[in-house]
Parts: C-alpha cells; structure tokens; sequence
C-alpha cells in the first residue's frame, strides 16, 4: 500500500497549527492530502470571517502546496496534484452566535465542522468541563437540523455525555468526534465513554484518535505502539470503518494561545482544563509524532499492530473521505 495517493488519501480530521510555509511544506512531507483546521475557537462571526480573510492570503500565497477544500472530491484532487486540501471548521459555534442564518452563509464560505460546545455551556450544549450537562438545547436543535440540510459535520469532541448521545440521536446524519481517545484507554476528562463511542460508531459517525499528549496514556511518553494497540482494541470494539485520525496538532503555537483556547473572554483567571496547574503551556509532543511528517510512522505503527493495508489505508484516511463525501453536501 502506498500512503498519500487518490486512493488511499491520508487525512487529518483536526489541527490548530501556527500555520507557515514550513508547516505546509511538512504536510505534503508527511503525505497530508486533506487536513481539518480550526478557524475559530470564540471569535465572533466578523473575527471568524478575518480568520477566513487569512487563509485566503495563505491559498494565493502558497497555491502550490494548499488550496480550499469543500467536498471529497477536492481530497482526490489533492492527492493527485500533490498538494494538501484545507477545510475550515469551529471548535464552538461562537461564530453563529444567536441566529440560525449564519449556519447556511459559513456553509457558503467553507465550513464543514461545528463543535456544538467547547469546554463549557453554549447556546447549543453542554461542554465537558460543566458539572451538570442538561443536554442539547432548543437552539441547539434548531441547529442541529439546519447543519443537516446544508451539510456542515456536527462535532462533538468537546462537549459531555448527555449532549453528546442526544446529538447523535437527534441528526439525521452521522456526527463526528474529530479528536479524542476512548475514556477506557486513558481517562483524561475530554476522552468519550465506551457508551458514546458505541452509539457514535453504531450510527455511522467517526472518531478521530487525537495525538494531543494531554489525551494520551502516558502523555508526551506515550508510545507508538502504545497508541496503535488502542486502535487496535477500538477496532475490535467498534470495527474499523468509523475509525480515522484527528491529531489536534497545535504545532509551534506560542504557549499565550493556550489561554484564549481555554479562557477565551469569560474568565479573569487560568482555566488549566486538561493541564496540570504548574504547566500552562502547551505539553510535548510525543517523539514519533513531532509535526505532519510523522504520519508515515502511524501507518507503520498501524500494520505493526495487526492492521492489513486495506485497513490502515481506511483509518489514515479512507473511512475520513468516505465521511466527507457524504456529509458535506446539502441533504438528500
């Protein structure tokens, strides 16, 4: 099997890079052909929108090497002409803020992924940090259905139990976890239970195993075995096809970012979140996986773990794109 063609496409379903003609550069290194990107965390519609203004500089800039994606078709697109396709995605719905409207104009503009929380309560659900999830809101399932008609991925990796299992019951299409582990691997607050992976999984949705060492067992001394082997057991678990990669790679960020990832504008004083009191700053990454040029590795960790090619070939991205070709389009 050879990583990185049309046919078998490597796609990484979550990055927050600080992003740069060397990390382009490293994305087609590592055989990158799609990569889901955050371009908002709390901004609100007009500081999403110079978010977008951003990228568009980065397209014409490096067209080389990048280029806005929008459907499955641009991944195949990717593959073949060597570059990497760039789809845009929230990590809260800030930039809808209250009106159902702006889910349709960010459609229109290129976003194809909506956290309907981050940590904490939003106007739609419940983050995983709150100590009373009350599920999804009413605005929440207004949403819920207008992302379904126009085709924008519903993405629950931030948000709790409850919220999660009603989102996944309420779509009447399949929902992503673009970027956590399952909670029985490592416990780590932001990971899903076995009952939310099973429903997810059972309802045609995907998860993408992150690499963020906060999510790992063992942290930045995680091995690649030691992840392979999870994948491993998720596959027996769940099955292979709703399995993929979304690394949360926050690659060269400066550690203030952590701030306005975790605080954003509601709080005065340092939501450590996932970190430990004393680090504040954004953990190592583990050796194996530094920057995009380690995707190769996971692929080999991945046939080291008893996957066959056709299989590995599914989670580093063929079971991501067949996700994508279904899900961005408007409703049938």
């Amino acid at each position: 099997m050879t990583i990185g063609t049309a046919a078998t496409p490597v796609i990484d379903c979550l990055q927050y890079a600080n992003w740069s003609e060397k990390i382009f550069e490293q994305l087609r290194a590592g055989g990158v052909d799609a990569v889901h990107v955050t371009i908002a965390y709390h901004e609100t519609f007009r500081e999403a929108v110079i978010n977008v203004g951003q990228w568009n500089a980065w397209f014409e800039r490096h067209r080389d090497l990048i280029f806005q994606g929008r459907t499955g078709d641009d991944v195949r697109r990717a593959a073949a002409e060597g570059r990497t396709a760039v789809f845009f995605g929230f990590q809260n719905p800030s930039p809808i803020e209250d009106d159902i409207s702006l889910v349709e104009i960010w459609h229109t503009l290129g976003a194809r992924f909506m956290q309907l929380s981050y940590n904490n309560q939003s106007l739609l659900a419940t983050g995983c940090y709150e100590a009373e999830d009350p599920g999804i809101t009413r605005f929440g399932r207004q949403v819920i259905g207008e992302m379904n008609r126009v085709g924008m991925v519903i993405d629950m990796s931030h948000s709790a139990e409850r919220s999660t299992l009603e989102a996944i019951e309420i779509s009447q299409r399949p929902i992503a976890i673009t970027h956590a582990n399952p909670h029985w691997w490592h416990p780590a607050l932001r990971n899903k239970s076995d009952t939310v992976l099973r429903e997810l999984t059972r309802s045609g949705g995907m998860l993408g195993f992150s690499l963020y060492p906060h999510h790992l067992k063992g942290g930045s001394a995680c091995t690649l075995d030691g992840f392979c082997s999870m994948i491993a057991e998720a596959a027996n678990r769940y099955g292979v096809e709703n399995l993929g990669i979304g690394s949360d790679l926050c690659q060269d960020q400066p550690d203030s970012i952590v701030t306005w990832m975790r605080n954003g504008r509601w709080s005065k004083q340092m939501d450590y979140g996932e970190g430990s009191a004393d680090s504040a700053g954004f953990p190592d990454q583990p050796d194996w996986f530094r920057d995009n040029t380690g995707f190769p590795a996971i692929a080999a960790g991945l046939a080291k773990a008893g996957f066959d090619a056709s299989e590995t070939a599914a989670i580093m991205g063929g079971n991501w794109l067949r996700f994508y070709d279904t899900s961005f389009g408007p409703q049938a």
